[in-house]
């Protein structure tokens, strides 16, 4: 199974391909691509209707502004979607696309990651992908594992520096 990731915007890229680097690192198939809620609203609708026959797992979708594609999609198919709001030049501090994402109504969930969180999205459709994927389940623990022992060697190295005894 694989991982969409689309974006309402080339722009939205530099966020976005965070989701796809830590998928990559998971051992997770993914595709990218730009689906523009506004401007393409019929590749829209096709991508999100034959996302699962085409073996998707999840679809993490990224939008600046008023950021529709993430609860557009999740009208339109029965796989989780993931929302990334992405600060974009014309945001108001990105709160728009926050909001945008966030309150979604009853009925269409979207689960949504902070702003610019593309990486975290990636890692949660790795992980739903993992709970059938005993072998991209094993690279999430792994992974879970690098980062428990990198904030064991950096409390140790704080530690012997004598950190411990000033604070």
């Amino acid at each position: 199974m694989k991982v969409g990731i689309i974006m309402g915007s080339q722009s939205d890229l530099k966020v976005m391909s965070e989701a796809a680097q830590v998928l990559e690192e998971l051992g997770v198939e993914y595709e990218l691509t730009i689906v523009s809620a506004h401007r393409t609203p019929e590749r829209m609708f096709e991508y999100a209707t034959s996302a699962k026959e085409r073996g998707l797992a999840a679809i993490v979708a990224g939008a600046g502004g008023a950021a529709h594609l993430p609860g557009m999609v999740a009208s339109m198919t029965s796989l989780p979607v993931i929302g990334v709001p992405v600060k974009s030049r014309n945001s108001i501090d990105g709160w728009d696309s926050i909001l945008s994402i966030l309150q979604m109504p009853s009925g269409v969930p979207v689960a949504t990651v902070a702003l610019d969180g593309a990486k975290n999205a990636g890692i949660l459709a790795a992980k739903i992908v993992g709970a059938t994927d005993e072998k991209v389940s094993q690279n999430i623990e792994n992974f879970m594992k690098e980062m428990k022992d990198k904030v064991l060697t950096s409390a140790s190295e704080v530690e012997t520096q004598g950190w411990r005894n000033k604070v």
